[in-house]
């Protein structure tokens, strides 16, 4: 097919930033070759986008900003939108894994993010089965099957880019996200800076962001005047004590599937296609950076859709 501005050269991906540590492009395994039809299913701004991202090397910056400043043709609204129309088309899927601590380390909890990036379309099945652990047997299926003209050829090794923007803190991003569960205990940028400290000294003690977000909005009053004041009054009355004895690592890494444009965690089963119950009844378009734009009805099917993601998390965790 035809690509809108198709004489728009695609960015080298030599200069595309990289993303922190932890964070980033993570190809699938079991692709087809390249051809010249890999993305002719697609709307011409996805498919756009689907070329762009595929020449892009491990571990590249994958967030709406980057990508919208990397390429010439589409700003950051129209590519968290071609992202949702990836997830959808089994593309792509945001993934979030919590890993053992390091080396050296008792306790403690990380989190590393990654885009899982297919050039082959997959089912949501296939998906669930890769991002469980199970890789075998996930090679057959392909949606949809595309004819393949030419073999890929071979890539020469990416050299160094810049470092991309820092990412938030799983503390920063923890709090940012209190107004999403209950807007009485919306915090601003300013706040969730001064309260990042006292948020990661309970990560630090071996408390999940679910476990924290739980105890900050659990029995709120009815008026809250000062959020930031009321947050901060129960991330110190609250404080856990430090665990006795070091936590053992989990015999397995805990994988969660994100929302491709909200970021809502939660098994792959409660995220067809990639997306969450709340961004397939709104087709996909509301983001994170625009929040006043949400209509009511909006953010409480959002809240309603972490509420469960997080029950199900929990039980997940007390069976294992």
């Amino acid at each position: 097919m035809a690509y809108e501005n198709s004489n728009a050269a695609l960015p080298s991906r030599a200069v595309h930033p990289m993303a922190k540590p932890g964070y980033g492009k993570r190809s699938a395994p079991d692709q087809l070759p390249s051809g010249a039809d890999d993305f002719a299913h697609l709307p011409a701004r996805a498919a756009y986008l689907a070329s762009f991202i595929d020449r892009l090397g491990e571990n590249a910056a994958m967030d709406a900003k980057t990508l919208a400043k990397a390429q010439p043709l589409y700003g950051q609204q129209a590519v968290r939108s071609a992202l949702n129309e990836l997830g959808e088309a089994g593309h792509l899927r945001r993934v979030r894994r919590r890993v053992a601590p390091d080396d050296g380390a008792a306790t403690g909890t990380r989190w590393v993010f990654h885009t899982y990036w297919s050039r082959t379309a997959r089912d949501d099945e296939w998906w669930a089965r890769l991002l469980g652990g199970d890789t075998s047997g996930v090679t057959p299926e392909v949606t949809p099957e595309v004819p393949h003209s030419a073999p890929a050829e071979e890539a020469p090794a990416p050299t160094p880019a810049p470092r991309g923007e820092a990412h938030p803190s799983l503390a920063y991003d923890t709090l940012a996200r209190l107004g999403l569960h209950d807007p009485r205990l919306a915090l601003s940028s300013a706040d969730c800076t001064v309260l990042e400290g006292p948020a990661a000294q309970w990560l630090e003690r071996g408390v999940t962001p679910e476990r924290l977000t739980q105890v900050l909005v659990a029995g709120l009053p009815e008026q809250v005047r000062s959020p930031r004041g009321f947050v901060q009054r129960r991330l110190i009355e609250k404080l856990p004590p430090e665990p006795p004895f070091p936590t053992a690592p989990p015999a397995a890494p805990c994988t969660l599937m994100e929302c491709t444009d909200y970021r809502v965690p939660g098994r792959p089963e409660a995220l067809p296609g990639g997306l969450c119950r709340a961004c397939r009844s709104t087709g996909g378009t509301t983001s994170p950076e625009q929040p006043n734009q949400m209509q009511p009805a909006a953010v409480h099917a959002r809240a309603a859709e972490v509420r469960a993601s997080m029950r199900a998390h929990s039980q997940f965790v007390q069976i294992h």
